[in-house]
């Protein structure tokens, strides 16, 4: 097993007393130039960066992001445009794939995990994934450069829970509240106790997303996990208004979780 190419960002966070801002954009989305362009800018930003496969069958997003990829899939983008999108923007940051299994499959996965750690990709989350869902798959990217990143539900329970962060690396998605992805109005009322519970099952970080969508969530959040994960606020922004609105909200949710740690 490698070691982990997302351990020295949670190890330089960890000093300085800070929460990691990993926001996450649609390969190819609102455009494949302007992807480019949107992807040097949050890195800029950011501390890990998520980059999302278009897949043709989303479940687990809401409107916003299945909006995203059916755009970036009409312009024709793929998971080998994703790699040589990545190549291309050349960003020094963390990079997370995150992907629904079937484009992995299609591309082999042997082949995809030699290709993304060719690019220094540092990890990869499978969405529609469960652990222990197919060993072999599991297995093959445990064992590469790439961390497995899990995705934990609220309502995960103790003994799943267990067995979900048992083969985890990188850090641990935890989901703010139960069904798909998109901007929230407020936080789950539980989300610290979430939190804390998984915490207590495994010694990784933990990043909470779904539903992040203002600076005031961004801050609640950084007070208690490690990483602050933001999706379709900044899709929406990045869609509606370009990408330099986009990295003016992603700074402003950096703002907010910086004063909140300065008041520690």
């Amino acid at each position: 097993m490698s070691e982990s190419r997302l351990a020295p960002t949670w190890a330089r966070l960890r000093a300085e007393g800070r929460a990691a801002l990993i926001p996450y954009l649609t390969a190819g989305h609102p455009s494949p130039e302007r992807s480019r362009e949107a992807l040097r800018a949050v890195a800029e930003v950011a501390d890990i960066v998520e980059l999302g496969v278009p897949f043709s069958d989303p479940l687990a997003d809401g409107p916003t992001i299945q909006r995203s990829t059916f755009e970036a899939l009409r312009q024709g983008m793929t998971l080998p445009g994703t790699l040589d999108l990545l190549a291309r923007a050349a960003i020094d940051r963390p990079v997370v794939i995150f992907s629904y299994l079937n484009p992995i499959l299609r591309y082999g996965v042997e082949r995809f995990l030699r290709d993304a750690a060719q690019l220094g990709v540092a990890g990869l989350l499978l969405t529609d994934l469960p652990a222990g869902a197919d060993p072999a798959v599991e297995g093959a990217v445990e064992a590469s450069p790439l961390d497995l990143i899990r995705l934990v539900a609220p309502t995960t329970r103790p003994e799943r829970l267990a067995r979900c962060v048992e083969g985890a690396q990188g850090f641990v998605y935890l989901v703010a509240r139960l069904g798909v992805t998109g901007a929230s109005t407020a936080l789950a009322p539980d989300l610290p106790g979430s939190v804390a519970r998984v915490r207590g099952a495994t010694p990784l970080p933990v990043a909470v997303g779904f539903g992040i969508s203002t600076p005031d969530q961004a801050r609640a959040v950084a007070e208690l996990a490690d990483g602050v994960v933001v999706g379709s606020a900044l899709v929406e922004v990045l869609g509606a208004r370009g990408v330099g609105e986009a990295a003016a909200f992603l700074r402003s949710l950096r703002d907010a979780m910086d004063a909140a740690e300065a008041r520690r």
